[in-house]
């Protein structure tokens, strides 16, 4: 069993930033990929930033490349999301999630967050 929770979201103008953390309890952080996702009213929940247990591997959707970067720390069992130049289009509650592999599939993410809400006004 994994807990996670998510903090730092809020309201921010278009252009500004926000950094997101996931802090995890339970089991082992240290051989768990993790991942960023979010969802925006009446739309899907889509995988945003992944980052592999050793933090050698990370993986973004096209929409936040060069925007957003996923990092984490193993000793504090806690990984991030740097959120830099927001859009409108960011706004959605974003969620953490951890798995037991490397992929973007939500599907196959077990744990998760009760995710944090992240509004950007224009």
């Amino acid at each position: 069993q994994v807990r996670l929770v998510e903090s730092g979201g809020g309201l921010v103008q278009a252009g500004g930033s926000l950094r997101l953390s996931c802090a995890a309890s339970g089991r082992s952080f240290t051989g768990l990929t993790m991942g960023w996702f979010r969802q925006a009213p009446g739309k899907e929940r889509e995988f945003v930033a992944g980052i592999n247990w050793n933090a050698v591997s990370t993986l973004y959707a096209d929409s936040v490349k060069g925007r957003f970067t996923i990092s984490r720390d193993n000793v504090k069992n806690t990984v991030y999301l740097q959120m830099n130049s927001l859009k409108p289009e960011d706004s959605a509650v974003y969620y953490c999630a951890s798995g037991n592999i490397w992929t973007t599939r939500t599907r196959d993410y077990t744990y998760w967050g009760q995710g944090t809400q992240v509004t950007v006004s224009s």
